[in-house]
């Protein structure tokens, strides 16, 4: 529900969640509080939890934070000679086959996928949970994107293929480029949209 664009803005109460899940609405109510403890819900007394749109300045600082991230993978990667190329190839082989926008969501999620696999290469784990603790907020921004600029999900295969040739090859410079260059372009999408 958190990644539906059409949720952005709206108030949930617990018993809506519960009866569209079927369960009870103590689970429920445990799991906004851990929303809301990382910001990704508000709870307004008598309201319900309000599913607050990513600011500008969220999405700003979540993709300067990915980028220091995933370019610092990429290096350590290439130097170490750990780059996951094959695991890469299959998560950007399994993007290609959730095309279009009853499978944005999933699209978003191999997405996800492909930048954490970077990011597990170098095996430093308090890196890994630190970026782990990024999901949410990356995957509601990759679904919002994909929602507002029609061929998205070209585009990102286009730059993931950029990413991988990069990393593959051993060339830093072009790796740390091509983060570059998708991130910005996400950006800038969501940016506009």
């Amino acid at each position: 529900m958190l990644t539906d664009p059409d949720m952005q803005g709206r108030f949930l109460t617990e018993q809506e969640i519960a009866d569209r899940i079927g369960i009870s609405r103590t689970p429920i109510r445990e799991a906004l509080l851990l929303l809301a403890a990382e910001d990704l819900v508000q709870l307004v007394p008598k309201r319900g939890a309000h599913i607050a749109p990513l600011s500008g300045r969220e999405i700003t600082e979540l993709m300067e934070l990915r980028g220091i991230v995933e370019r610092h993978a990429a290096e350590r990667t290439i130097e170490a000679g750990t780059v996951p190329v094959g695991k890469l190839t299959e998560l950007l082989e399994r993007q290609r086959e959730l095309m279009g926008p009853e499978q944005a969501k999933e699209f978003i999620a191999v997405d996800h996928l492909f930048h954490a696999t970077m990011v597990a290469a170098v095996g430093n784990e308090l890196l890994n949970r630190h970026y782990d603790g990024l999901r949410s907020r990356q995957i509601r921004a990759g679904v919002v994107a994909l929602y507002t600029q029609t061929g998205r999900q070209e585009e990102v295969l286009g730059e993931h293929r950029a990413i991988l040739d990069a990393v593959a090859s051993g060339d830093t410079e072009a790796a740390r480029a091509a983060i570059s260059a998708h991130l910005g372009s996400t950006l800038k999408v969501l940016l506009a949209g």
